[in-house]
């Protein structure tokens, strides 16, 4: 074989080297990109929020791919204005948290709740309740009656305007567990009325043992759920170990999210940030890259 030839021939072998590494590194970088995609589909479907514990800037949330924020109950005006805000941004106010009182014979409400729910009509925002009583003893069935009838009226209530109604289970409260709001809820018997769970409020209480039991008693009548990270067997820890940020703690929040996941709960997850200390930013930026692998990892 003379020089041009040669030449020629190495040209050519040359031009199919190079077109077969072409080739096999776009395979390789798709083959890559697979995973990723794969574990991005396989996501919880469920709405993940930042509780108003750690922010009232939807703006924030909003950077930070949260899918908006709860809220506090105050002037009705300025909540139906936070929830427009929030919806001119892609985002939701999913909860407004108000307390009511359970005395002797009845349920006392703010009178800003009325118009709060007239406020609130066509948001979907949950009302979420946390019951105190100085009558009845923590977790007490017997102020049961009494508080069943002021909780149907609330319902209806907020049925008029669409919404939905849910109790907050709150340690110290008439209501502090999951199971006492199960029990309540049971009893209002109305379609719009639910509970959540509130994971630090449930190891606050002691009851972390109990979590699986309990997320599948609540399951027909569970609105929401909150969580946080925290640190596992610590009900008297106080909320610096029970209410962290979501990349913090020891409490292994995979089995949690799993658990909702068989029960075949959908709703939203919020995130608590009461006393967490720290930039709320970073926090919360922190939270949203934990909640995408924590999420990914519960539906493995």
């Amino acid at each position: 074989m003379n020089r041009t030839l040669f030449a020629a021939a190495a040209a050519v072998l040359g031009g199919a080297l190079v077109m077969a590494a072409r080739l096999a590194a776009t395979a390789e970088i798709k083959e890559s990109a697979a995973p990723a995609q794969a574990k991005e589909a396989a996501a919880m479907p469920n709405p993940f929020y930042a509780m108003d514990t750690y922010t009232k800037d939807l703006d924030l949330v909003k950077e930070l791919g949260y899918a908006g924020l709860s809220w506090t109950l105050g002037d009705p005006k300025a909540s139906q204005a936070a929830a427009g805000q929030a919806k001119e941004r892609g985002l939701k106010i999913f909860a407004i948290y108000c307390g009511v009182t359970l005395g002797k014979d009845k349920l006392q409400f703010d009178p800003r709740l009325k118009d709060t729910l007239a406020a609130l009509k066509g948001h979907d925002t949950l009302i979420w309740l946390h019951i105190s009583s100085k009558d009845y003893p923590k977790s007490s069935a017997d102020g049961d009656a009494a508080a069943v009838e002021g909780l149907r009226e609330i319902a209806d209530l907020a049925a008029a305007q669409g919404l939905r109604v849910a109790i907050y289970p709150h340690v110290g409260n008439w209501t502090e567990r999951v199971q006492d709001a199960v029990r309540v809820a049971r009893k209002v018997d109305r379609k719009n009325f639910g509970v959540t769970f509130n994971l630090c409020h449930c190891l606050a209480v002691g009851d972390e043992d109990k979590i699986p039991t309990l997320l599948e008693e609540a399951a027909p009548h569970l609105f929401m759920v909150s969580i946080n990270g925290a640190d596992s067997k610590a009900p008297g820890g106080g909320w610096g170990r029970l209410i962290q940020a979501l990349d913090q703690g020891t409490f292994d929040m995979v089995p949690l999210l799993k658990k909702l996941q068989a029960v075949n709960y959908r709703g939203p997850i919020g995130l608590q940030g009461y006393g967490v200390k720290g930039d709320a930013k970073d926090n919360l930026a922190r939270s949203m890259a934990a909640w995408r692998q924590l999420s990914a990892r519960a539906m493995q």
